[in-house]
């Protein structure tokens, strides 16, 4: 295996494993009705400022398809509510409703101490050090000449979360 193809499929690991926690914590806080595909969005949405459909797509990395279904869930479970854009009648801006709020809560909460088992498992420095090359490599990937098209420009997700 090429050392590129081990790095992705250690980061889907990680990944995927990150999310099931995720999951699992914010189940035991009471909210038993997702799944963990849905987690990706509602982090985005919870940290945004009604972002629109479009631009939550492009930052999960969604095809139109697939976020539609997941955004019809997730206002049917309660959780967002889609309006139309007052500056743009074409788009349509997410935002989440009180039960959102709720679970936008639990969720600050339940990251905070998925990071701190995790801080716990491998150490501040090396934790820190993980953070750095990821963001270091991602940079670099984004912001490559050769390939513009490899990863769009405008996609990034809220790191203060």
């Amino acid at each position: 295996m090429s050392k590129l193809s081990s790095i992705g499929t250690l980061l889907k690991k990680i990944y995927r494993s990150y999310n099931l926690e995720l999951l699992s914590l914010v189940e035991q806080k009471g909210f038993t009705d997702l799944r963990a595909s849905f987690l990706e969005v509602l982090i985005y949405i919870c940290h945004g400022d009604g972002p629109t459909i479009k631009e939550i797509g492009q930052a999960c990395g969604l095809k139109k398809q697939t976020m539609t279904s997941h955004l019809n869930e997730l206002e049917k479970r309660g959780y967002v509510i889609k309006k139309t854009n007052s500056t743009d009648k074409r788009e349509q801006k997410v935002f989440l409703t009180d039960y959102g709020h709720k679970f936008k809560l639990v969720l600050d909460e339940s990251i905070l101490e998925l990071e701190k088992q995790h801080l716990d498992l491998v150490g501040e420095v090396e934790f820190d050090r993980i953070e750095h090359i990821l963001n270091n490599y991602h940079y670099k990937l984004i912001n490559k000449q050769s390939t513009p098209n490899l990863i769009p420009n405008h996609i990034s997700f809220p790191t203060d979360f």
